[in-house]
């Protein structure tokens, strides 16, 4: 069986690192005592995955680790041991057991909802009046980072969503293994759009708050529910 366990990354721990979180996890599993299963080789790991990377310096409100068990444990046990070996600031809310056979998260996984909340309160006015404009191009190409190096891409396709209210800006972009939207590609995209100078820092506080995938029908559903 494997055990999927929804947890945060909290402000408090924001700045650390995906390998950080991974080490994280994998000593709370041991500390828990949970019969979790190793892989074999000479050098042993426990068997657990996530669904998806968080950047460092973003918080994340129901990330989803995928733990693979040597032996039947109720997700209640699960929950309740992991909150105790786990730190504060990376608490479990909820925890699911499922077959052996349950696809991989990350082959599930359509798309990430965030909040990003701006620090400038003039800045966050350009920005929100800015979406329209900019959702109503043809394409909207902004840089993005690749292994090969910068290009530019039309990130519109990729966005299933986006609105502001005050000072935030909430947004459900497309998170797959072959095309995804990352928040920053937005922020670039509505300064752009807003003619505030490439030189000028947008302070923002980025939040992923729920990881989505499709049900049957093609409609986009909490992940951790499929």
């Amino acid at each position: 069986m494997r055990m999927l366990g929804v947890f945060q990354k909290s402000e408090r721990v924001r700045h650390i690192g995906h390998l950080d979180i991974q080490r994280a996890v994998q000593r709370g599993l041991r500390r828990s005592g949970l019969p979790v299963a190793y892989s074999n080789g000479f050098n042993p790991h426990i068997l657990v995955t996530f669904a998806s990377a968080l950047s460092t310096g973003a918080c994340g409100r129901r990330e989803i680790m995928d733990v693979k068990m040597a032996e039947e444990v109720s997700a209640e046990v699960f929950l309740n041991r992991m909150n105790l070996a786990m730190p504060p600031e990376m608490q479990l809310s909820e925890a699911r057991a499922v077959d052996d056979r349950h696809p991989a998260l990350m082959a599930s996984l359509r798309a990430g909802m965030y909040e990003m909340i701006l620090r400038d309160k003039d800045q966050a006015q350009k920005l929100i009046s800015s979406i329209e404009p900019m959702m109503g191009r043809e394409e909207i190409r902004v840089p993005r980072k690749t292994k090969s190096g910068i290009r530019e891409v039309d990130m519109k396709p990729l966005i299933f969503s986006l609105r502001g209210e005050e000072s935030t800006l909430f947004a459900t972009l497309m998170l797959t293994e072959r095309e995804s939207c990352k928040p920053a590609m937005i922020l670039d995209g509505l300064k752009k759009e807003a003619g505030i100078p490439e030189e000028e820092e947008i302070r923002t506080l980025i939040v992923r708050t729920q990881l989505l995938g499709e049900d049957l029908e093609g409609n986009l559903k909490p992940l951790e529910t499929l």
